[in-house]
């Protein structure tokens, strides 16, 4: 247990609908990606998130030197646009089977100011993904008082 993902409070393992999560973010950029193996493109990252309905919804990255977004934010975006306002998951896979992906530091944060008991499917070093919550993803993180998930 010296993996420090391993040691977070809210760590464990994947439970059937989170691995169904995940089906759905990687069949989202198998289906979508614009990239050949060994190549780069403009959508290389699915994601799906699910609310507390039990609706799914996905998304994909759209690449640019700027800073384009992430595939979270574009599934989130998504869910929020469909009328979702309670996000339960979300979790993003890369395509061309390189498996679950962990989120960027700016989705960390996204994810943290608006959703932080939302649990966020992460690989371990080996790849074995566990679901741990957003908060534990950011510990000692500065939270803004206006924050939506501000407590």
């Amino acid at each position: 247990m010296s993996d420090p993902m391993c040691q977070l409070p809210s760590a464990r393992a994947l439970d059937d609908l989170e691995i169904e999560l995940v089906e759905v973010a990687r069949r989202t950029i198998d289906e979508t990606t614009d990239a050949g193996p060994d190549e780069d493109g403009v959508h290389t990252m699915g994601a799906a998130v699910r609310t507390a309905a039990g609706l799914t919804f996905a998304g994909v990255n759209l690449y640019h030197f700027t800073g384009g977004p992430c595939a979270e934010l574009v599934a989130l975006g998504a869910a929020r646009a469909a009328g979702a306002r309670e996000i339960t998951h979300i979790v993003a896979v890369g395509n061309h089977g390189r498996g679950v992906c962990s989120p960027c530091g700016r989705d960390r944060q996204v994810f943290l100011d608006y959703y932080p008991s939302m649990r966020v499917l992460v690989p371990l070093p080996g790849g074995e993904p566990v679901s741990v919550t957003a908060r534990d993803l950011l510990p000692l993180a500065h939270v803004r008082p206006e924050s939506p998930g501000a407590t």
